[in-house]
Formats: C-alpha cells, structure tokens, sequence
C-alpha cells in the first residue's frame, strides 16, 4: 500500500493540522516507509506465536483479598471532634 499526497492532506484535514507543501512531501515520504516495515512484518510466520497484549509477561502486583475485622464504631470515631452515635458530626453545609 502506498498513500499519495492527498491522501496524507486528507487526514491532515481529519487532525485539524494545517501543513505547508514541505511537510506534505516530507509525511508522505515517512508514512510510506512506516508502511513498508509493516509490508515487512506481514511476511513473517507468526503461526506458531501466541497471541499476546504485552511484549513481557504481566502479573498482578494486588494482595489477595482477605476478610479482616474492622473497627468498631467507638475506635473509628474516637479521634473525631464531635459524634452522635455511631456517626461524625459535621457542620451543615447546603442551607
């Protein structure tokens, strides 16, 4: 596949990218040979690859979940300023 000048003004119109007749030579230029290494990759036997989402194997870095006690109401709130039951008290916000 080789892409021609309009079609590399095209999507510079698409990005809202406004490009001189320089640049337009030039990304023509660039973006043919990016497509010719994918040419290339295309002629490789992956048959025998499995499929992957990442170059390196990913583990999940989390601890397992446990089920743990938590607090009781009366530690949870004993550093608070001012409490009704088992509840912070706060001052009113929206009147």
């Amino acid at each position: 596949m080789k892409l021609n000048r309009e079609a590399v003004k095209h999507v510079a119109l698409l990005a809202r990218l406004e490009l001189t007749e320089e640049e337009i030579e030039k990304f023509t230029s660039q973006l043919n040979s990016i497509l010719e290494y994918f040419e290339q990759l295309n002629e490789l036997d992956t048959s025998d690859v499995p499929p992957t989402s990442h170059v390196i194997s990913m583990e999940n870095v989390f601890r397992e979940d446990e089920v743990q006690p938590s607090l009781s109401p009366d530690d949870a709130l004993a550093g608070a300023p001012d409490r009704s039951e088992d509840y912070f008290r706060v001052p009113r916000v929206v009147e």
